[in-house]
């Protein structure tokens, strides 16, 4: 990509990451454009898709996210690697109003643009479980679709502003009941 043509794609970037955050992923992509003082079709040209937007923004996010994951499978504990994991996605789930309802669309649609990025954050949670099961402290009963659906269900839930300051504590719950097998004293100090 020539020099000029990044500057512009990063400003884009920029812009609609700004926009997104302000707006949540229904944010107008003629705002976008607008706000950017560029055409509708300069950054369509850039990004054909809302898809492609997003994947575009949120790809270092995910990248990050799942090189988390990776860190976290090889710490001396599988069943506090998978409560931070949860805390990690949360705190993802958080920076874009609307996010989880766009990446549990794509999660198991191939033609998504947001799908390689979806299926890393599947995958990764999924042998993050796996560990702790290996372990004896998770549930067996779940498997990585389980855990992926009830980390989408909580980012959904406390994308709603009543239930937003109460994160922390859904996030405790849910841990908990994944992992029941875990000691208490194990869940009040992750708490903290």
């Amino acid at each position: 990509m020539r020099a000029d043509a990044k500057k512009n794609y990063n400003h884009l970037l920029a812009v609609a990451h700004d926009v997104v955050a302000q707006h949540g992923v229904d944010a107008s992509m003629r705002d976008i454009a607008r706000r950017a003082e560029v055409g509708l079709a300069t950054l369509l040209r850039h990004f054909p898709t809302r898809e492609a937007l997003f994947e575009a923004l949120l790809c270092t996010n995910l990248d990050e996210l799942t090189q988390k994951a990776g860190e976290l499978e090889t710490s001396n504990s599988p069943a506090e690697a998978l409560v931070s994991w949860f805390r990690e996605w949360m705190a993802f789930a958080q920076s874009y109003r609307g996010v989880v309802a766009l990446m549990a669309a794509a999660h198991t649609n191939p033609d998504s643009a947001l799908y390689a990025s979806c299926a890393a954050v599947h995958s990764a949670s999924a042998r993050l479980l796996l560990r702790a099961q290996a372990e004896g402290t998770a549930r067996t009963d779940m498997n990585g679709d389980d855990l992926f659906g009830l980390m989408a269900a909580l980012g959904w839930l406390v994308d709603l502003p009543s239930f937003a300051p109460r994160a922390d504590h859904l996030v405790d719950i849910v841990t908990s009941a994944i992992l029941p097998n875990r000691s208490s004293n194990n869940a009040k100090k992750a708490a903290c």
